[in-house]
């Protein structure tokens, strides 16, 4: 191993013990002597690769932006259904919070603003949702009086509140409860022609995962397209960034349901 190997090994594993001890302890908590122990170095090799706690915490941030932003990115991609991608994105983030502390802590750190916010995550997530529904409107994918606008803010709100859950119980980042969570918005937001056309679950490996993404930290993850399903046509069980199964749900629902269930749902969700 060469010794600028050595130095992205080194930096990759203080970040990661970072990310640990922000999660744990809070930002103010966290000390630098438990983020070298963590990683397996030195005080000395911490501070060769930053200043203070808080360009650590400033790098945890940036590794946690740049996984979110890939995934978003991904969701925008291709030419499938813009719904089927707005349910796989928020599947994938899911995973990502669930699987990788580095993401965790990160997104954390940057809506507490504990090192001064140079990003907000949260406007990025918003731009991506509000994006793809408006693509789905402009390729007709939404009901009629549906509006993306008003779409998005449920949407925001119920992700925004499962995230926000979970940091105390990471079964409300599991599968069966987004599956659930577009279960009863599905039948409110999609045209009648996307009946049973969209799938709860996710479509593709593991709800659009990627199979082999690895742990923010570990090493880059290429783009991959979204949204395709596996031979049959059958979503797969989900699998983690580190190959871990993550929330499968042997009895997932299927697609996304029929014309009664999509009265009901509308009746129950003002969305109009």
């Amino acid at each position: 191993m060469t010794k600028q190997d050595r130095a992205v090994r080194t930096r990759l594993a203080l970040i990661r013990s970072a990310a640990a001890q922000f999660e744990a302890h809070g930002y103010v908590r966290a000390g630098l002597a438990r983020i070298s122990a963590g990683a397996g170095v030195s005080s000395g090799a911490l501070h060769f690769h930053f200043a203070d706690k808080a360009a650590v915490a400033e790098a945890v941030e940036a590794a946690a932006a740049r996984a979110l932003r890939e995934a978003a990115v991904r969701g925008h991609g291709g030419d499938g259904c813009a719904l089927q991608r707005l349910v796989d994105v928020t599947h994938h983030v899911a995973r990502l919070l669930c699987a990788d502390v580095v993401v965790r802590a990160g997104l954390r750190l940057n809506v507490e603003g504990a090192v001064g916010r140079v990003r907000d995550l949260r406007r990025e997530w918003r731009e991506c949702v509000q994006g793809l529904l408006a693509e789905a409107e402009r390729r007709g994918e939404l009901a009629a009086g549906v509006t993306p606008q008003r779409t998005s803010a449920v949407v925001l709100a119920a992700t925004t509140g499962i995230e926000v859950l979970a940091r105390e119980d990471h079964e409300w980042l599991a599968r069966p409860s987004l599956t659930d969570l577009w279960q009863m918005l599905l039948p409110c937001l999609a045209a009648p022609r996307l009946a049973g056309a969209v799938n709860p679950a996710g479509s593709g490996p593991a709800g659009g995962q990627p199979a082999g993404d690895q742990p923010v930290g570990a090493q880059p993850a290429g783009d991959h397209p979204v949204g395709r399903r596996p031979a049959g046509g059958q979503p797969a069980g989900g699998q983690s960034a580190g190959g871990q199964s993550v929330g499968s749900d042997p009895s997932a629902r299927g697609p996304v349901a029929r014309d009664g269930q999509a009265e009901a749902g509308r009746a129950g969700l003002a969305l109009r």
